[in-house]
This record gives C-alpha cells, structure tokens and sequence, in this order.
C-alpha cells in the first residue's frame, strides 16, 4: 500500500495510490466520490448501516465499498454535526485514521482495506469522510451474539489480544466494531481518535467498554459468561 495525497480546492484526499491509480500514475478519485448523492445519481448504493452518520454500501468496480462520514456526537452535535475544528490536513480525523488504518493494514492485522479519506476546510473548520473496502458478508458481533459459542468468543479474545500487542488503543471498542465474517474471522473497525500506545492501563479499559457493551446486548448472566470466554482467549 502506497499513500498519496490530493487537492483540489479545499479539499484535500489520502488515498492508496496502489490501488486508486491507472497505468500512468494518475490517481483515480475525485471529491464527488465522496458524495452521496453521486452515488445514487448512478444507482450504485447497495445498502446503508445504523449509526451516528449514516454509512453507505457503495458498488465500485468489482469490490463493495463503505463511505462513512465523520459525524460528532453527545450534546455539541447539537450546535455542529459534522464540523471539526482544523488544525491542518495530517492532524484531521480522517487523515489520522486513514494512516492507522493503513498501518495496521500493512502488518497483517485484520482491518478493512482503508481506500481514501476526504477533508474539506471551512475557514476555522473542516467536515470529513473516510472509505474502506466493505467486508464481504461480515456482520456486527453484536448481531451474532445469539448464536455466538465459546469458540467465536475465544476468537475475539485472541484477536483483540493482537491489536494490543500490537499497541493499539481502540477507544470505542463495542460489539458493534468488531464484525464476524462468514468464516468466523474476527475484524476490527472504526479506528476514528485511536492511536499506537505503549502497554499500560489503557488495554484494561478497551475490555471493559467491551464488557459493558455485551452487558447492553445481553442478560447479566450470559453477558457475564461471554466475557469470561473472551478474556479466556485474550489471555
């Protein structure tokens, strides 16, 4: 994976260069591909999923793509939504969780190929958005957790216990952003505001947000035991 960048305007994108540009080097994305509404002019959307921004399952070429806008949350969304304070490019949301994700991506962790993140500046501040390959068939562990036995469990131990290993601090680590794909291979998502750490408190409490959002998912008692199982494969 190669990142470049790209402006035009005030607007400028990091994208994989590896995969986003032709034969002579010229990079093949624009600012609309960030745009919804250009996406349902060609009748490419394939789906949407919940949540604070709604995401869009795009049809792009031969690979599904997933467009996810930045959106704030709590009670300043009240006042901005989707507006950030900027600070440069490099030091925006999007930027930062493009190159994580990248990072990661390159040592053989399981993250969503990240293909492009977009910032547009607006005098003192800046709205974004970011797009990642979709993953073919994989589906949110909270939506498999009916169904999910000791084994899975383990898997999403062990799985987490690579990210941490690896110094990842997941700052929103929920049973919504680890998806279960169709081989019960344990993903990571949403790296939005996290960051390369040296071991220390931090791992404990990635595992308690997990713990307390199994709780939210699941009686006490079968919450209780899920999270015994994951800790098991943790480790």
């Amino acid at each position: 994976m190669r990142l470049a960048t790209f402006r035009v305007g005030k607007t400028g994108i990091l994208y994989d260069a590896s995969s986003l540009c032709d034969a002579d080097g010229t990079p093949q994305i624009t600012p609309e591909l960030f745009d919804p509404a250009h996406w349902r002019q060609h009748d490419r959307v394939l789906g949407e999923a919940p949540g604070r921004g709604v995401s869009l399952f795009l049809k792009a070429g031969n690979e599904a793509w997933v467009l996810r806008p930045y959106r704030r949350g709590g009670l300043v969304a009240r006042l901005s939504p989707d507006r950030y304070l900027w600070s440069g490019a490099e030091r925006s949301r999007a930027f930062r969780e493009m190159r994580l994700t990248a990072q990661l991506h390159e040592q053989g962790l399981p993250v969503p190929h990240p293909v492009a993140a977009r910032v547009t500046r607006h005098g003192l501040t800046y709205e974004a958005a970011l797009i990642t390959v979709r993953l073919p068939g994989a589906r949110a562990l909270a939506d498999c957790l009916d169904e999910a036995d000791d084994a899975l469990l383990q898997r999403v131990g062990r799985t987490i216990r690579r990210f941490h290993d690896a110094g990842l601090d997941h700052v929103d680590l929920n049973a919504r952003n680890l998806l279960v794909d169709p081989e019960a291979n344990i993903w990571l998502i949403d790296l939005d505001r996290c960051r390369l750490r040296r071991p220390g408190r931090w791992q404990r409490a990635n595992l308690t947000r997990l713990e307390r959002s199994l709780h939210k998912q699941l009686p006490p008692d079968i919450a209780s035991h899920a999270t015994r199982q994951i800790q098991h494969g943790y480790g």
